[in-house]
């Protein structure tokens, strides 16, 4: 008898599931942590950076899925978050730059057929909440159950600026102002961790938008004592890398309000500046472990997702100036990190992906049903089989027609002119090297064609200017 008694325990065991399946079973649906933040590229320890002093985001990629080749659906804020939110390309909402938050929803037909991130988790049983920067100002009304809002601009800025006072942007480096409790990623963190000790009755999704690394690259004075600028590494630059480039490229990137490379070696300030990009991450990262290390004490910790993503790239000195905006690598790669119950630890995934999967990846790892209309696709096959062959390419978009191609082996950028340019991503991984008019690589341009937009429909901002000609003017207008 006794045997047999084993046998039907061990049974009994087998059917209920571990301990642990037990508690993820009681305790329903998981919750999200959405951690957003501004304009951070690769300067992370984890994701090989010699210098970034990251202890928190070292260690949230050493629990989790680090995709370290993400592409943004644009390089600039306000079309990039759209493009998160909805799940639709800038092509189709027409949405290529600054837009009012509360008219992403009311764009066009697509966006109208299409509920966006928070509406959609609300509407199956979601408690929505969020503070700091979300979309590119405030959530469009409706959205969040719970907002902590976002302070204007961003944070506090000296009587003076220290280095940069262009008009038509805010960038400038220095340390300022003299504690943390001054600054509004420090406030946005307070309020996520007190959200975070709460218990709930449903579900529940939590977004938490920091501003730094953002312009300007102010930060307290103990940030920038965290590196000294003689001994930071300088980015891969080659001055004679623009000379391959169309017309129209130079024309879109002429950005006369940001400092040039060249300016920064001629005022011996690009270590400098480098050091207040840097200091500006350290500080993220300290906010980001606090809410992090909130989420480890609750009750909540062991059934949240957590997922974690900057909305594009910034150039510090490569291609020659120091901005966003541009369809090449340094400003398109963005981090993107998974977390959470039932998925793979310490895991690096170097496929190239598309930054707006974030929606449709999280309806599936939450068990809801495919939003419907997104053109996103979800990242949860990678994310059960890190391994899975990935063949879809990613598309950035910047300005209307303006879209650049990335696959493991090749960038392929086609401007609204018919121009191009292609990169080998292996051997030319600076893409200085443009090899588009070489004859042998006909054959490469004429694949990734076929996954150009085939619809690129009218700025919904500014349809006065339906081309490349609003951007140029605009730029020129701000800095003059």
């Amino acid at each position: 008898m006794k045997p047999i008694l084993f046998l039907l325990s061990a049974l009994l065991v087998l059917a209920a599931g571990s301990p642990q399946e037990a508690e993820d079973q009681k305790s329903g649906p998981p919750n999200i942590l959405m951690i957003a933040v501004d304009d951070m590229n690769d300067f992370i320890g984890a994701m090989g950076h010699p210098d970034a002093i990251t202890p928190n985001l070292d260690k949230l990629i050493r629990r989790g899925v680090l995709f370290s080749n993400a592409q943004c659906q644009s390089p600039m804020c306000s079309p990039s978050r759209a493009a998160i939110m909805t799940g639709l390309r800038p092509s189709t909402t027409g949405i290529y730059g600054f837009i009012d938050d509360d008219l992403v929803k009311e764009t066009n037909a697509a966006t109208r057929r299409t509920d966006m991130m928070y509406q959609y988790f609300k509407s199956q049983g979601y408690y929505t909440m969020g503070v700091g920067k979300l979309f590119h100002e405030h959530a469009p009304q409706g959205q969040l159950d719970e907002s902590g809002g976002r302070v204007p601009g961003f944070g506090p800025s000296p009587a003076r600026h220290f280095h940069w006072n262009k008009k038509g942007t805010s960038t400038d480096w220095g340390a300022f102002p003299l504690q943390d409790e001054q600054m509004p990623d420090y406030k946005s963190a307070q309020w996520a961790i007190e959200r975070l000790g709460r218990t709930y009755d449903k579900p529940f999704f939590l977004s938490v938008g920091f501003l730094r690394p953002h312009v300007p690259w102010y930060v307290p004075q103990k940030w920038f004592d965290l590196y000294d600028p003689d001994k930071l590494h300088l980015p891969p630059y080659l001055k004679s890398d623009r000379e391959d480039l169309p017309a129209i490229a130079l024309a879109i990137d002429d950005l006369p309000m940001m400092p040039t490379t060249d300016w920064a070696i001629e005022n011996q300030q690009w270590k400098n500046i480098l050091q207040g990009y840097l200091a500006s991450v350290s500080f993220v990262d300290h906010y980001i472990g606090e809410v992090l290390d909130a989420l480890e004490k609750s009750p909540h910790a062991r059934n949240t997702i957590v997922v974690l993503w900057s909305d594009h790239g910034y150039r510090l000195g490569e291609k020659g100036t120091f901005a966003k905006v541009c369809l090449w690598d340094r400003a398109t790669t963005a981090p993107l990190i998974f977390a959470g119950p039932g998925l793979p630890q310490n895991t690096r995934i170097a496929a190239p992906i598309e930054l707006f999967s974030i929606y449709p990846t999280l309806t599936d790892l939450c068990g809801l049903a495919p939003a419907p209309n997104l053109e996103a696709r979800s990242l949860q096959p990678l994310l059960k089989q890190p391994r899975t062959n990935w063949p879809y390419p990613t598309v950035t978009t910047w300005g209307r027609n303006n879209h650049a191609i990335k696959t493991k082996d090749y960038r392929y950028i086609r401007y609204e002119d018919g121009t191009e340019e292609l990169y080998l991503e292996k051997s030319d991984p600076n893409e200085w090297q443009n090899v588009a008019d070489q004859p042998q690589y006909a054959p490469v341009k004429a694949r990734l064609k076929k996954f150009l937009p085939a619809v690129n429909v009218k700025w919904a901002a500014a349809s006065a200017y339906d081309n490349n000609e609003y951007f140029i003017r605009q730029k020129r207008e701000q800095s003059e």
